[in-house]
């Protein structure tokens, strides 16, 4: 039992300017992950681009099946800090030698030498970010995970663990409800063109602690679920089904990791170019038509130019109804359609795309509660950023982002019982299966962060009490 467990983790030993640091990692973590875990332990932010050197200056592989190293600890390199030293000792040179013609050619071959070995390196996007719109035109090259019969089945249920998978089985994954929903089929999509596609998806959500592509795949697979739990394809189109699946698989491209509110408060660029008016869910349909327009990555080329302005309209709509900032507007419109619903509505259609994205979007306390806790760390982590970022640029702070004022259950009480429940509960007057799988962990995921906040307050309580009693002490004496 003790070889197996052993056998599960790698330990890695890090020098850190002469400190040795040890770092311990599960075979079962993505290469993402473990980098990540590196640059918390040097004291780098979690998305700095990093490579791993050994004691002979070879570059070693950050991957779970990496060897561990007891006897020599590995060095890390910022590549960006790296680039830039070597870029600016190559524009010393020219500098130095007189912009001789033959030395600025000699430089330029030497600079073009360093660009290509940090695309080899697959780190290239610090200096080039639109590279990462260029699709890749060879046949994609994601290793194929072969799904069982048991991911199968688990694929289509709401409890399905998103944390279990690597970003290849994730995109195999995306594939499968692809073919499986019958859209490969019914709208003729090019097989290769749909990997490309979703590679291209993959490489466009940024490394945030929860806006990434990991996030894109419980979304999507939640939509899927819902598509499947709520028998969506006896009601719905097959063009429907499309623009709910693209429209969660795009929905969040290349968000940065600051909502909404610090885009206008900081009056970003994005914020300037949208008008203020949902500037990042303006800016996700943007990167996601962007990549569409490439032809390799075009899944919809078979589609003449009318069905192509139905796709891009309805999909755009639904990522735009993503901002929670017209939350109230677009439940109130569904909660007046809802009693008397009518399928072969067209508004009424389109406003029920819209609840069910968001129901989607923001569906991690359905899951169980070991799958949907770590998603409210994930999301606390990058609240705190902001906010830190905020208080460092003078910007307002919202209280419920504060790492000063806010605790789990107070992040999550709230949104549960006024957010999650009256919106699914609303949804469960048109589809009743949901309330079982859906709507019930909703309720049980209140309860318990209530009862998590009552004893949390308790031990305020106490803590409070102590304090005084030390304070009552002092002035006796």
């Amino acid at each position: 039992m003790g070889s197996a467990a052993s056998s599960s983790y790698r330990s890695i030993h890090l020098d850190v300017d002469g400190r040795i640091q040890k770092v311990v990692f599960s075979r079962f973590c993505s290469p993402c992950d473990i980098k990540e875990l590196f640059c918390t332990a040097v004291g780098l932010p979690r998305n700095t681009t990093i490579s791993l050197m050994d004691s002979t200056g070879a570059m070693v592989s950050i991957d779970p099946t990496m060897p561990s190293n007891s006897e020599r600890a590995f060095k890390i390199n910022e590549l960006k800090t790296e680039v830039t030293n070597r870029l600016a000792m190559l524009e010393k040179r020219v500098e130095l030698e007189g912009l001789k013609v033959v030395e600025i050619e000699k430089c330029r071959s030497d600079i073009k030498k360093l660009r290509e070995e940090m695309a080899s390196r697959n780190n290239s996007s610090f200096l080039d970010d639109n590279k990462k719109l260029t699709p890749r035109r060879d046949v994609p090259s994601y290793p194929k995970y072969h799904l069982s019969k048991e991911t199968i089945d688990a694929l289509r249920q709401p409890i399905f663990d998103v944390w279990q998978w690597e970003p290849n089985e994730m995109l195999s994954c995306l594939e499968h409800m692809y073919h499986d929903l019958g859209l490969v089929r019914d709208f003729n999509i090019n097989p290769i063109t749909l990997k490309r596609w979703l590679l291209c998806i993959h490489d466009n959500y940024r490394n945030n602690p929860f806006h990434n592509f990991r996030h894109c795949f419980c979304v999507t697979q939640m939509m899927y679920s819902m598509i499947y739990l709520c028998n969506l394809q006896e009601k719905f189109s097959q063009l429907d089904i499309l623009i709910l699946m693209t429209a969660a698989v795009c929905h969040d491209l290349d968000h940065p990791g600051y909502n909404n509110t610090y885009q206008i408060n900081a009056r970003t660029e994005l914020a300037v170019r949208y008008n203020d008016i949902s500037p990042l869910e303006n800016h996700h349909c943007a990167v996601a038509f962007q990549i569409f327009s490439q032809p390799e990555c075009n899944i919809f080329s078979n589609f003449d130019a009318e069905a192509f302005k139905q796709i891009r309209q309805g999909t755009i709509t639904l990522i735009l109804a993503t901002d929670m900032a017209r939350h109230g507007e677009i439940l109130d419109s569904f909660k007046q359609k809802v009693d008397s619903f009518d399928f072969t509505n067209e508004e009424h259609v389109t406003c029920l795309k819209m609840v069910l994205i968001k129901c989607c979007d923001i569906s991690n306390e359905v899951r169980p509660m070991e799958v949907a806790e770590p998603w409210v760390d994930c999301l606390l982590e990058e609240y705190f950023m902001q906010s830190d970022r905020e208080k460092a640029e003078g910007l307002p702070v919202a209280p419920f982002m504060d790492r000063e004022k806010v605790t789990k259950p107070t992040a999550q009480i709230g949104f549960i019982k006024f957010v999650l429940i009256p919106m699914f509960e609303t949804v469960m007057k048109l589809f009743p299966q949901i309330e079982e799988v859906m709507v019930q962990p909703l309720r049980e995921s209140r309860d318990r962060y209530e009862e998590l906040k009552q004893i949390d307050d308790a031990m305020n309580e106490v803590q409070k009490k102590k304090s005084e009693n030390l304070t009552m002490g002092g002035k006796k004496k």
